[in-house]
């Protein structure tokens, strides 16, 4: 009798745990959200919590709304990793299990910040974050039944600031790829079709999001990880710049690589939602809980009335949008000419390039650090298993790869991924820094040249992608998304569309078209995935991109969008699940 390798006990355990989890609800959380329910999920972020301060609306109620919300996304999409639940009854625990609610830490908050700021909001985390006494596994196997000993900041903040930390989210193995899929907990599927990704890698948190299970999904993003999956499932997030906001105690997909960091990041279902929750973890002076914290206060910004210069990047020289992108973002274009504001078109410096030396930079240990916690019978995204077979490849065969495929191509883009991808010494690491910061300064000069207040481009080239097609879409895709991580700049991303079979089709013909036999390798993967009558109803979104430390400005730039598409008649209405 066989039995069972290390990887797939723990992945069984795991599971289990989950649904017993889920199992100790109370039974009134299976059952359908009645009035009361659905007048509590209603309610803004700043309506809810003065009525839970003000003792008008009870935890117990919130919990009940959104605890339904939460078992119903878990049944459609698969996007939980663990429920927080405060159990209203006696929930059955063993030794090896953490308790059925967060545990406070002994941390004091600053006798300077207010208090019970987030009264009553549920905030879920990415399970990439600690949260005292209970697994951040990261998608890993190898990280089931290690609990963490303490909380990470901005959960401590949280409990401090009275909001509820309900559930885990979530990830793919290492946070690295382009679907939330893993052996741990399966693969999460997107709320408006299960035949699509929801994104990665906070495609936990999108999905539960999107299925308003929760008010807040606190995020991080090296590549993506919040602007993509915000994409996809139809809400709002938005990528900070470095130490912005609270990251101690959230765990990176590539430990002590800092050349192009991680962001901790929130995202939410409504606009206004996330600027508030911004507003007031920053009014609890973050600082004070994570020393890493810039300590940099609230501005007020006000952008209303403004003819603002906005830049647009149409395309970022690797794969072009496929048309439902690029039409939300000629409608965003479009409603801004409309309320006066000036468009112009925005060429930075080549993204093909910026992306390159920030993937030289990330893998530059060859992402030993990524790959030591997996298993050997651990799955991965397909996007990292061929990363890692090109990482592990001798050079001199990736060169003689690179130089056929610049002759037989062209395709310069993809040859220069090929062979710039190995293990660097400590002096070509420092080469790429130098040539990141350089970089860094071109972006800066053409914004300057440009004159532009903000800039928006696709998210992606693409809508959520059809499950299991990850590796004909590649990481090329993702560049529009990781040259904010590289430059360090601000970043959200908007819905403002969906996809529609009858204007966002390609040509019957397009394979035999002349542009398309220009495209890349990239390219044409991306666009021989892209089929509108089978993405018909996805969400599509735009990003708007600010300067370094301007959350403030761009979460007002993003309402000004939103507010320029509603008055142009294309106000974004999401699913109701």
């Amino acid at each position: 009798m066989f039995s069972l390798s290390p990887h797939r006990r723990d992945c069984a355990a795991k599971q289990q745990e989950r649904q017993q989890q889920i199992d100790a609800l109370p039974p009134s959380y299976t059952e359908n959200c009645t009035e009361q329910d659905n007048e509590i999920l209603d309610l803004s972020l700043r309506e809810l919590a003065q009525r839970h301060e003000t003792g008008t609306l009870s935890t117990s109620a919130i919990l009940e709304a959104y605890g339904k919300k939460v078992v119903a996304a878990q049944k459609a999409t698969n996007c939980l990793a663990a429920l927080m639940f405060r159990s209203q009854s006696s929930a059955s625990t063993s030794s090896s299990k953490a308790p059925e609610s967060p545990t406070h830490s002994d941390h004091k908050s600053s006798t300077h910040a207010p208090s019970r700021l987030l009264s009553g909001v549920p905030v879920s985390v990415k399970d990439c974050v600690d949260v005292e006494g209970y697994d951040t596994t990261m998608g890993y196997s190898s990280r089931v039944g290690k609990p963490a000993s303490s909380s990470a900041a901005i959960v401590r903040l949280l409990q401090d600031a009275g909001a509820i930390v309900h559930v885990k989210t979530t990830t793919p193995p290492g946070l690295l790829g382009l679907e939330t899929s893993s052996d741990l907990f399966g693969r999460t599927s997107n709320p408006y079709n299960a035949n699509f990704a929801s994104g990665a890698s906070t495609g936990g948190g999108a999905a539960l999001l999107a299925s308003r299970g929760s008010l807040i999904e606190i995020s991080t993003d090296i590549g993506g990880s919040v602007r993509w999956p915000a994409h996809c499932c139809g809400i709002y997030g938005m990528r900070s710049s470095i130490g912005r906001f609270p990251s101690l105690g959230t765990l990176p997909p590539l430990p002590g690589q800092e050349f192009v960091g991680t962001s901790c990041s929130p995202m939410a279902r409504r606009l206004d939602d996330l600027e508030v929750f911004w507003k007031r973890v920053v009014d609890m002076e973050p600082w004070n809980y994570d020393h890493t914290c810039v300590p940099l206060p609230w501005r007020h910004v006000d952008l209303k009335g403004k003819k603002l210069r906005w830049g647009v990047i149409w395309e970022d020289g690797i794969v072009p949008p496929t048309p439902a992108c690029r039409r939300a973002l000629k409608w965003a274009s479009e409603a801004l000419k409309q309320q006066g504001h000036e468009i112009v078109d925005f060429t930075p410096p080549s993204i093909a390039d910026g992306f390159n030396i920030g993937l030289q930079l990330c893998f530059s240990d060859a992402a030993d650090g990524f790959f030591k916690p997996l298993r050997k019978d651990e799955r991965l995204d397909p996007v990292m298993s061929g990363s890692k077979s090109l990482l592990r490849m001798p050079l001199f065969i990736k060169q003689f790869l690179a130089m056929v495929t610049r002759t037989l191509t062209g395709d310069e883009v993809y040859a220069s991924l090929i062979e710039s991808l190995h293990t660097k010494t400590t002096a070509q690491e420092r080469d790429l820094v130098v040539a990141r910061d350089e970089y860094r300064g071109r972006w800066n000069d053409v914004w300057e040249a440009q004159d532009v207040d903000f800039v928006l481009s696709v998210p992606n080239p693409m809508p959520a992608i059809p499950t299991g097609t990850a590796e004909k879409v590649t990481l090329l895709s993702a560049a529009t998304g990781m040259i904010c991580n590289i430059v360090d700049c601000v970043a959200g991303v908007l819905p403002v569309t969906f996809v529609s079979r009858e204007v966002d089709a390609l040509p019957n013909d397009f394979q035999k078209s002349e542009e398309y036999k220009k495209m890349g390798a990239a390219a044409k993967g991306v666009y021989g995935v892209y089929d509108a009558d089978a993405m018909h109803g996805l969400p599509v979104g735009v990003q708007v991109i600010g300067r370094r430390f301007e959350e403030e400005r761009v979460l007002q730039a993003m309402k000004v969008v939103e507010e320029a598409l509603e008055a142009s008649g294309r106000k974004f209405t999401p699913r109701m699940f």
